[in-house]
């Protein structure tokens, strides 16, 4: 599977900060938890990665939220 499949999967994602100072992504579905930790640094890396995606999704005419 790639990026690219789409998948019939429910998810909920939660982004905060920690008591250890970095950013947590937390994704919770189906019985499964995962938690992913990052610098503020990495943070603000994947920030600038998903602002560029979502950049691209709207010029190829991405697909409006319901």
């Amino acid at each position: 599977m790639s990026i690219n499949d789409e998948r019939n999967i429910e998810a909920n994602l939660q982004i905060g900060p920690t008591e250890l100072g970095m950013v947590r992504l937390f994704v919770e579905g189906n019985g499964i938890e995962i938690p992913m930790d990052f610098t503020p640094d990495e943070a603000h890396e994947i920030a600038e990665e998903i602002m560029a995606a979502a950049a691209r999704a709207a010029q190829m005419g991405g697909k409006k939220k319901r």
